[in-house]
């Protein structure tokens, strides 16, 4: 029961920490209730999943899934603006989380399992989704991020050939995740890859963002 409850615990507040992240990116209004309905559902899967059936690697990509789901369907997001907002708000958290874990795996405080079996991978989920609370606090804050994601479904959207490049960067997003959890049980030696290939196309989409909103804002 214990270990139930710490999973629920820190799966979800890594959720939330993923959804707070990518609406503070967009400059889209939280909705909190529904931030933690969503994340309850998705750490009831993944207890599922990797617990009762041993299936990480499902539950990686139903992960992505559930989110994608979320956006759209939950948020209203259009569906072409929510597919960008999970590979980016992903790739951005999993840079975190894959430069903490390497640390951590490094230093050997991953392996600690003290005063429980997994504590190295509870205390990775909670570092890392308390350094994406913070940095999206300070995108917020600050108002760093971007606004070209409509936040109204039903409106007309015109994609430009910039939207439909990020839109081509989210598609190895899903595979890269499963590929860092691979690299993180059988490869470990290719692991410092992962942190790499999210900062490339995290690049790659806050330099389009932002030069799509230099062109919103000049028309």
């Amino acid at each position: 029961m214990l270990e139930f409850l710490l999973f629920m615990l820190f799966s979800v507040l890594e959720s939330c920490a993923l959804f707070f992240l990518a609406f503070k990116i967009f400059k889209i209004d939280l909705y909190e209730k529904e931030i933690i309905f969503a994340s309850i559902i998705m750490g009831g899967f993944s207890y599922v999943l990797r617990n009762n059936y041993n299936l990480p690697e499902v539950d990686v990509l139903l992960q992505y899934l559930l989110v994608f789901c979320f956006f759209w369907l939950l948020f209203r997001i259009q569906v072409f603006y929510a597919t960008i907002m999970t590979a980016m708000a992903y790739q951005a958290f999993l840079l975190i989380q894959s430069v903490l874990y390497l640390l951590m795996k490094m230093s050997g405080i991953y392996e600690l399992q003290y005063p429980i079996l997994s504590f190295g991978t509870y205390l990775l989920q909670f570092i890392s989704s308390i350094l994406t609370l913070c940095i999206g606090y300070y995108i917020g804050t600050k108002r760093k991020g971007s606004d070209f994601v409509p936040d109204k479904p039903d409106g007309s959207i015109n994609i430009s050939g910039r939207d439909k490049i990020m839109f081509i960067l989210t598609l190895p997003s899903p595979f890269f995740t499963l590929f860092m959890l691979f690299s993180a049980k059988h490869l470990f030696e290719f692991f410092s890859l992962i942190p790499i290939f999210y900062a490339v196309l995290l690049f790659g989409y806050l330099y389009l963002s932002n030069k799509k909103d230099l062109d919103k804002h000049d028309y």
